[in-house]
């Protein structure tokens, strides 16, 4: 720890392992610090990601893999249901294997990774970052390095104590629960979305199968209404109702980011990455895919700073400017559409729904459900062609 490293990344989430691995194949002492006894526990999200994002950035082994999604159900108010289908649309990982493989991988690079290491203040010198302090087993331990990678979540004291404004509007944060449920009657490779104000006002519920009989049950709320009713009161009417007789197996609450990516995401000696620095798809709160797209980029500029000798904000910007190329040019116009579709009542999800339920088969797809969107709230076609526009530069390598 006297010695040093050359990076230390805090929070081994899929963004922290990610950023630990690339900055050591990159060639950095890396020190990979978690404040919990073990990787991936307790599971703090639903599981799900998209077949393709995981695997633009790896390829999943079996035992990564709860369940494989092949449909889901869009369900509005009334109960009308869009149904899609198709091979490998997604997965319910195995976060407690799945993380601890991510930092596995960062291990074999080269990082060191230390758990039960609570970190509790930054290093400053001539106005850098300079490393952390933390607790690990009852003693206090200091550990200076060259840069710092916050990846610590969506509270982020590591942002904070750098200076970085990390406050959240109530409207821009969901209060989540989530339960796995045992003995109810699930589709095995089918995904439930609920869209209701009555079930989850200003956000969703989800049912990911998990297997035969069990399944994770959650929901998010907008924090805007967060102080008429808890998140818990609404899923457990919801569980009543639809799952009688149903057992909890386990429970996660938490606090999930649906708002632009910060506007400041380095300083000098630090970059934040994952959900510290907000790189939440802010449509629908999904932030494993790029978290570790975030943490990524902030590994191999953080390499690159150690083998140029700079760490200074204007070196580190490079991950910044990657980072808006990548995901967050798309995020900022995704925070748009949230603002409109936020506005929508359960009557306009339903016209929605039932529009989207009468194509023919031939049309039955997720393009002709966002069509059809768009022909029934037209005022999110520009929104909706600049995300489109913005996706199809970063492919074609134009922007």
């Amino acid at each position: 720890m006297n010695e040093g490293f050359d990076v230390i990344v805090v929070g081994a989430g899929p963004a922290g392992s990610f950023a630990a691995r690339y900055a050591a194949e990159g060639g950095a002492s890396v020190l990979l610090l978690e404040k919990d006894r073990d990787i991936g526990v307790p599971v703090r999200c639903a599981e799900g990601v998209g077949a393709d994002g995981l695997r633009s950035l790896m390829e999943p082994r079996p035992q990564h893999i709860q369940t494989r999604i092949d449909s889901v159900n869009l369900i509005s108010a009334n109960g009308t249901t869009v149904h899609f289908s198709g091979e490998e649309m997604g997965y319910v990982l195995n976060r407690k294997i799945f993380d601890h493989y991510l930092a596995e991988q960062a291990a074999l690079a080269g990082a060191e990774i230390r758990t039960r290491a609570n970190v509790d203040g930054l290093l400053f010198q001539n106005g850098f970052v300079g490393g952390v302090s933390f607790m690990s087993m009852g003693k206090r331990y200091e550990a200076k390095s060259k840069i710092v990678i916050g990846s610590d979540g969506v509270e982020s004291r590591i942002g904070r104590w750098a200076g970085i404004r990390t406050q959240l509007k109530l409207k821009d944060f969901e209060s989540v629960i989530q339960y796995i449920l045992v003995d109810i009657d699930v589709e095995p490779n089918t995904c439930d979305f609920y869209f209701s104000q009555d079930y989850s006002p200003g956000g969703y519920l989800w049912v990911f199968p998990r297997g035969e009989g069990i399944a994770n049950v959650g929901l998010g709320i907008s924090g805007t209404h967060s102080r008429e009713a808890s998140a818990k009161s609404y899923l457990d009417r919801f569980v009543v109702n639809r799952y009688p007789g149903s057992k909890i197996l386990n429970m996660t609450m938490g606090c999930v980011p649906c708002a632009k990516t910060l506007k400041q995401i380095v300083t000098p000696g630090l970059m934040l990455a994952g959900d510290a620095a907000r790189q939440v798809n802010p449509l629908s709160g999904g932030g494993i895919i790029s978290g570790m797209i975030g943490g990524k980029l902030a590994g191999i500029v953080a390499a690159k700073a150690v083998g140029a000798g700079d760490f200074s904000a204007e070196f580190l910007s490079e991950y910044e400017r990657q980072w808006y190329k990548a995901e967050g040019n798309t995020h900022n116009v995704l925070y748009r559409l949230k603002e409109t579709v936020s506005r929508f009542t359960d009557e306009d999800l339903n016209n929605i729904a039932e529009a989207a339920s009468n194509l023919p088969e031939s049309r039955k797809s997720v393009a002709g459900f966002i069509k059809t969107v768009l022909l029934q709230h037209p005022q999110l076609i520009k929104d909706a062609m600049l995300v489109f526009k913005d996706v199809i530069k970063q492919n074609l390598g134009m922007g």
